[in-house]
């Protein structure tokens, strides 16, 4: 049992606890190229918000992590068999729900862990920001929190290099052997602004790649997914264990 998880922990540890930060992570089920399992970003996000939080509870942080949420905004992927949509708008109902819980709880420190690229949590954030005047609200993407160049060689945003790597450590057994890693080749808008960042349209992930996948896998190794995992969460952990600490009347520089 590790008392930092909601799931696994009960209510004879809980009921005297002093819970300080509440972690939602929050994955998608997606195909992910032929290689890697559907369950990829939650896989990610189970483990990354789980090994965060150890580091974080051994340094004296009360964090819980809640059960993740397994189903993301996958607008673009409507065509690809069994890809999971949920709107935007259910995502919002579904945090104005657990934030209410929160709130009741007097815990009221509330980070999301998002891991999936689809998901966009800052208007939601803003919105119930003003709902919750009390509660601290916010959200992280653990895929932008490293340089990925010094980790990797090549780039992408879907079942790449990075999230290949990051399976191969953590859950080889899911993993097709390196025969049926499809290529990951993305086929770029027509207009080429769309690929700065400054001007956004979605994709529509049929017409960008043949595999479902985006950013070429080749050069994945578990030993990579090893070191980028114990960076990562590292780095989570001390952004747990420093909100935990943080006065929420006092909380900018002078």
């Amino acid at each position: 049992m590790r008392p930092y998880i909601l799931a696994e922990t009960n209510w004879k540890h809980l009921k005297d606890e002093n819970i300080e930060l509440a972690i939602l992570p929050w994955g998608a089920t997606e195909a992910h190229n032929f290689h890697l399992p559907y369950a990829t970003d939650n896989i990610e996000s189970d483990y990354i918000a789980a090994e965060s939080a150890r580091k974080a509870w051994e340094q004296g942080a009360k964090v819980i992590v809640l059960p993740n949420i397994p189903f993301g905004v996958n607008t673009g992927q409507s065509d690809i068999y069994l890809d999971i949509n949920i709107n935007p708008s259910t995502q919002l109902s579904i945090l104005r729900d657990v934030i209410t819980v929160m709130q009741r709880q007097k815990i009221n420190k509330f980070l999301i862990l998002n891991s999936h690229g689809g998901n966009d949590f800052k208007t939601m954030l803003r919105e119930l920001g003003l709902e919750f005047p009390d509660m601290f609200l916010a959200t992280s993407n653990w895929f932008q929190a490293m340089k990925r160049g010094e980790y990797f060689e090549l780039d992408g945003d879907h079942a790449e290099e990075m999230e290949t790597s990051l399976l191969l450590h953590l859950k080889p057994d899911l993993v097709l052997p390196k025969k049926d890693w499809g290529e990951g080749r993305e086929k770029k808008h027509k207009i080429e602004e769309f690929t700065e960042s400054w001007l956004w349209t979605e994709r529509k992930w049929s017409s960008i790649t043949d595999d479902t996948g985006v950013g070429n896998p080749t050069f994945a190794t578990k030993e990579k997914g090893e070191r980028f995992f114990g960076d990562v969460t590292q780095k989570i952990a001390k952004v747990m264990v420093d909100l935990c600490a943080l006065d929420l009347e006092d909380s900018y520089q002078k």
